[in-house]
């Protein structure tokens, strides 16, 4: 069995760890973290991460939303430290509509209806999929880099296959996690996305990828991927979306929101997307400059004067 993530050794310095706690839903321990609002009557906003990545890539956003919202975050399925399915890396909870399933049964567990998703890269496929199927109800979702539709190209049709026979053999993951400690492996990995991390930013993403574990994971995540069928529902989406998009992304490249804008369909249900350009930040913006994703999302809901926002700039 593939070793996991140990909360009692690998998560004492975990960000936010008094904020963490763990529960059962749809088969899985989950970790998760919430963080309460100034305000008593306070909507709550979910924020769901992207392959590969945890609840500590929020550590600089979920504070900064606080003064107007409760706030949810989770560790995917098979990543840090929520449990793997029963299934392993074929497991149908490892794929889009599996993985929105089980978050929408842990919603149910927890009582907890986001009027708010947040969601970055697969993160924010996730939170439309809940959207268009009745998962959740949120008033609104915001995509940050957002891995909405189907990579073009070759690379379209090499990834899937390619993570598919990757997760299946039992010894990639550890090999994968062994090539991981290697700092010059891990900052090429950063490099690859466009973002520059500070040095805590660096250390967690390390502590992830050499983990066997969590790798199986993400390559699991990777292999049961499917967007072609989010796109095409696309226009049944009847919550307003929001594109936040790093410049400098390469994991993600910004034409796609781009294109995603220009092609809506006027006869969606929904309004067409606002897209927000973040110039000189990549794929992990939102750990860049987390004030800043913060200050457009306060924006885009009307929840913070030209005034607030220049002061983040």
């Amino acid at each position: 069995m593939t070793q996991r993530l140990n909360w009692e050794s690998d998560g004492l310095k975990w960000p936010h760890r008094q904020h963490s706690r763990f529960v059962q839903a749809a088969g899985l321990r989950w970790h998760i973290q919430q963080f309460d609002s100034g305000l008593l009557a306070a909507p709550t906003a979910l924020l769901i991460h992207g392959t590969g990545a945890s609840t500590h890539s929020w550590r600089g956003l979920a504070p900064l939303l606080t003064p107007y919202f409760k706030v949810l975050s989770l560790d995917l399925p098979g990543h840090a430290f929520t449990g793997m399915p029963s299934g392993g890396a074929s497991s149908s909870q490892l794929s889009l509509p599996g993985m929105a399933k089980a978050i929408g049964e842990l919603l149910v567990l927890l009582d907890v209806r986001p009027a708010l998703l947040i969601g970055h890269s697969a993160g924010a496929a996730l939170a439309v999929r809940m959207a268009l199927d009745g998962l959740a109800r949120p008033d609104n979702i915001v995509s940050i880099n957002g891995a909405l539709q189907p990579l073009g190209g070759l690379a379209g049709q090499v990834f899937s296959p390619v993570a598919k026979l990757m997760s299946a053999l039992p010894f990639v993951p550890s090999l994968f996690a062994w090539q991981a400690t290697h700092p010059s492996v891990l900052q090429k990995l950063i490099d690859s996305t466009g973002s520059r991390l500070d040095a805590e930013g660096m250390a967690l993403y390390g502590q992830l990828v050499s983990n066997a574990g969590h790798a199986a994971g993400a390559l699991g995540m990777m292999a049961n991927w499917d967007l072609p069928q989010l796109a095409s529902d696309l226009p049944r989406l009847t919550v307003p979306l929001s594109l936040i998009v790093g410049s400098q992304d390469h994991t993600v490249q910004p034409r796609q929101a781009e294109q995603l804008v220009a092609l809506w369909p006027a006869s969606s249900a929904c309004a067409r997307p606002q897209l927000i350009k973040l110039p000189g930040l990549g794929h992990l913006a939102h750990e860049e400059r987390p004030d800043l994703v913060a200050a457009h999302i306060f924006r885009q809901l009307g929840l913070a004067s030209t005034r607030d926002e220049d002061c983040y700039q």
